[in-house]
């Protein structure tokens, strides 16, 4: 059966406020949360950008669900072996309910340091060493390893979880998804493309989960919501690989200038429709998906979960 979460907004929401709602989805009967990890939020209308490892701190004192990055990119900003540290204590202190999302990521966050941005297929090979550094510094054990792109010295994780914990790697097409399905835990995408399903599958995901997530605006008046998403989120619907490439906010909300709002009119669940909520979420589950989470976009969010609560998880619980 599927699990339902709720995914956690960092880009758009200040830390108190992502607490809060991680409070409100477990109320709600949410099941899992994820979380964003970025530098930068997509467009300055959004506004934030908190830590996610300090968040997942925060989060693990105040919820009970399980945790997934969604997705951090563990090869440029951090090294790889901080990377491992950070999540192996975010696993400690979340008792083994943390799950390690990553991806090759995406300019906006790791060009930071005025190196120059790789190429795709780079960014791939560097996330398959990053894997191997952090499994064998998962073990406890010390390691050292002399690497095309890292280098790690006699160095030891003294704070680790009893198991490992999961890594999931995010992918979009069919060379992502077959990465993933060689070297992943679990598969993390973002639509509910059930030939990308296949392909991780059968390039070694075999029955390994599979995790999506979707935003989604609930308010009563549909026409608000759908400026809410035009103002807040426009690059959503940007092509390509715009969203790999570009650097700064500043140029997310320069080509966000052609998003018209009839774009998200046809592309977000806007509104207080029960059963378009429920198909476009249950569309994951149909697709194969075995964790969905769901944002809500805007200021709206106790309605939101008042009516996922009340008229959406039920129903997409009954459908199995």
């Amino acid at each position: 059966m599927t699990t339902y979460g709720y995914f956690l907004s960092s880009e758009e929401f200040t830390p108190a406020e992502l607490l809060a709602q991680a409070r409100a989805a477990e109320q709600a009967g949410f099941e899992a949360l994820a979380i964003s990890d970025h530098f930068h939020p997509w467009n300055d209308e959004q506004g934030q950008s908190s830590f996610v490892w300090s968040m997942i701190g925060a989060l693990s004192q105040v919820s009970s669900l399980p945790v997934t990055t969604f997705v951090t990119c563990p090869t440029v900003r951090m090294h790889p072996a901080i990377n491992a540290q950070a999540a192996a204590t975010a696993a400690v202190l979340t008792e083994g309910r943390f799950r390690f999302g990553i991806g090759t990521g995406e300019a906006l966050n790791e060009h930071i340091y005025g190196d120059a941005w790789p190429e795709a297929d780079q960014r791939m090979e560097m996330l398959e060493e990053a894997v191997q550094v952090m499994n064998h510094l998962f073990t406890g054990k010390q390691v050292s390893h002399h690497g095309k792109h890292y280098t790690v010295e006699n160095a030891r994780l003294y704070t680790v979880p009893d198991q490992p914990p999961p890594l999931y790697v995010s992918g979009f097409g069919p060379q992502a998804a077959t990465l993933a399905g060689r070297i992943a835990d679990g598969l993390v995408t973002m639509m509910p493309d059930e030939s990308l399903v296949e392909q991780f599958r059968k390039a070694g995901g075999g029955q390994k989960p599979v995790i999506g997530g979707l935003k989604v605006c609930w308010g009563t008046d549909r026409d608000q919501a759908v400026k809410t998403v035009h103002r807040l989120w426009p690059n959503q619907f940007l092509p390509g690989e715009l969203a790999q490439i570009l650097p700064t906010p500043k140029h997310f909300e320069q080509a966000s200038e052609l998003v018209t709002e009839d774009m998200v009119r046809d592309g977000v669940t806007c509104g207080d429709d029960v059963d378009e909520h429920v198909a476009t979420v249950g569309a994951y589950a149909k697709a194969g998906f075995d964790e969905v989470y769901v944002n809500q976009i805007g200021p709206q969010q106790q309605g939101f979960f008042d009516f996922y609560r009340t008229s959406v998880l039920p129903r997409l619980r009954d459908a199995g």
